[in-house]
């Protein structure tokens, strides 16, 4: 298998300068988070290990689990058939969503919850 260093010269951004980044567990391969990522923020989580991303609210880029701990270490970066969007396979510390769920794919359509609420998330983000 090439590593994502022979082809990140050929990742198609969006007009913004931005891919998906789709996040996944590796162990369960549950879809975690979707995310968008910019060149130097995919180049800090191949050189620390660790899930970068752009903040297009924030307009900055922004290591997943720098406030709340709950970190998302690298175990393999995939890109897509088209190279227009990337799956991190991570090894989550804690949960993924903000809101305190495992996955940011807790409601189905109707709103409905089918995931439960793990940690409080206004202890992690006073």
């Amino acid at each position: 298998m090439q590593s994502l260093n022979d082809f990140s010269s050929s990742i198609k951004y969006n007009e913004q300068g931005f891919v998906p980044v789709i996040v996944q567990d590796n162990n369960t391969f549950e879809v975690l988070m979707l995310a968008y990522a910019n060149e130097a923020a995919i180049n800090l989580t191949k050189q620390t290990g660790f899930a970068h991303f752009f903040s297009r609210s924030r307009n900055k880029i922004w290591k997943k689990g720098e406030d709340s701990g709950h970190v998302q270490r690298i175990i393999d970066i995939r890109i897509d058939c088209d190279a227009d969007t990337l799956l991190y396979l991570v090894e989550q510390t804690g949960v993924s969503c903000h809101t305190g769920h495992k996955t940011c794919f807790y409601r189905d359509i109707m709103g409905i919850e089918k995931e439960p609420v793990l940690i409080d998330p206004d202890t992690v983000y006073r």
